[in-house]
């Protein structure tokens, strides 16, 4: 079960040093191509991330990598099913490891 309480992301998208996110979790995705990517697989993903928001969830930031993925983004849903499902529909593109990120205080507080 996740920690509910609010959070402090950084947003750089906006240049704020940092905004609430209420109850929703936080996810790091780390993207790795099935395949070398064509322009068709790249503007098949921008379609399936255009429909995120009417799921409930918000891209925070989305960055191309060098080393062992292609691609890292950082998201909050409102749980781990929103999340999962979204990230279904890419797995014909991508292989994807995602993470559950807590702030540092509310991992003491788990820890307490």
């Amino acid at each position: 079960m996740a920690v509910s309480c609010v959070r402090r992301v950084w947003n750089a998208k906006r240049g704020a040093p940092a905004r609430e996110v209420g109850d929703n979790m936080i996810f790091i995705t780390l993207w790795t191509f099935r395949q070398k990517a064509t322009k068709e697989m790249l503007a098949e993903s921008v379609q399936l991330a255009e429909q995120l928001p009417q799921e409930g969830i918000e891209i925070i930031g989305n960055y191309w990598t060098l080393g062992k993925c292609d691609l890292v983004t950082i998201a909050e849903a409102k749980n781990e099913q929103t999340f999962m499902n979204a990230l279904l529909r890419y797995g014909h593109i991508f292989a994807t490891e995602t993470l559950v990120a807590l702030s540092r205080e509310d991992a003491i507080k788990l820890v307490q």
